[in-house]
């Protein structure tokens, strides 16, 4: 058999790195896959109890009728067409700033006091819902109301989950910077072994969590477009809040100033896009 030119072969193999750097690594990454596979992939495993959570998500739904008071000064100037870079401007002027420092002392405190009560079952569930609670069980969510939707109708209300989420990130991220405070395993590195806190660190960050501004805005966002589902939402979101607080990343005030930005950015998707998506 006649034998390749070396020039060809060299083009032949740089051609199957390429093929493989292009799938096969992307793959054992997961880069290319979807939220849905990732969760398929690395199941939760056995959550905390409702009655764990419950204390905290009664606080977290405090915040729903906050914002919707919040939001009328939004809807009096601005009707319910989509203006999102006015509104993100807004709505960062809005939120109310973080708490006194007594309070936030004594809220640090209580996040101490939880953490002596860590248990293995407890600490396996909170990284799982730190690691795909920021958006993957919210696209997951967004895919199962797609599934059940005329093609249109369900990639537009995925990509408005996807765009909310960016925004909620955005938004929380900055006030994170103007607020600077500092999780509480920044202030007590020994709450969290696993993340290395230097000598006058000061964030990450952590009013408002954006963990937490992230599941208020989703579960307000889809449960107005599906409220069957109302309940399993926001099971989620008290799944996540509570998590934050166990492995001492947040404060009561953090979840709760989280909560109440996300149910602002929620309702703001909600009228902005409704025609959208139903």
């Amino acid at each position: 058999m006649r034998r390749l030119p070396r020039r060809y072969l060299i083009v032949l193999v740089a051609a199957l790195v390429a093929v493989l750097v292009g799938t096969v690594v992307p793959l054992a990454l997961g880069l290319n896959r979807s939220a849905k596979d990732r969760i398929a992939a690395d199941p939760p495993p056995g959550l905390f109890g409702d009655a764990t959570v419950a204390p905290l998500g009664r606080h977290v739904d405090a915040q729903a009728a906050k914002a919707h008071t919040l939001m009328r000064q939004w809807w009096s100037g601005h009707g319910r067409a989509a203006h999102d870079a006015v509104f993100t401007a807004w709505v960062q002027r809005t939120l109310p700033g973080p708490p006194s420092s007594a309070q936030r002392t004594s809220e640090v405190d209580d996040v101490v006091a939880l953490a002596r009560t860590r248990t293995r079952a407890g600490v396996r569930a909170s990284t799982w819902l730190e690691a795909y609670g920021k958006k993957d069980v919210w696209k997951l969510y967004a895919h199962d109301q797609a599934e059940v939707l005329p093609a249109s109708q369900g990639d537009a209300r995925k990509q408005d989950v996807k765009d909310l989420l960016k925004l909620s990130k955005s938004v929380a991220d900055a006030l994170g910077t103007r607020y600077r405070q500092s999780a509480p395993y920044v202030l007590h590195p020994s709450l969290r072994p696993d993340h290395v806190v230097v000598p006058g660190q000061v964030c990450p960050c952590s009013y408002p969590s954006r963990h937490a501004t992230a599941g208020a805005a989703v579960t307000t966002y889809l449960s107005s477009v599906d409220p069957h589902r109302v309940g399993e939402y926001r099971w989620m979101q008290s799944e996540i809040d509570y998590s934050r607080v166990y492995m001492a990343g947040h404060t009561l005030s953090d979840v709760t100033g989280g909560a109440l930005l996300g149910d602002m950015i929620g309702e703001y998707f909600a009228v902005t896009r409704a025609s959208r998506v139903r």
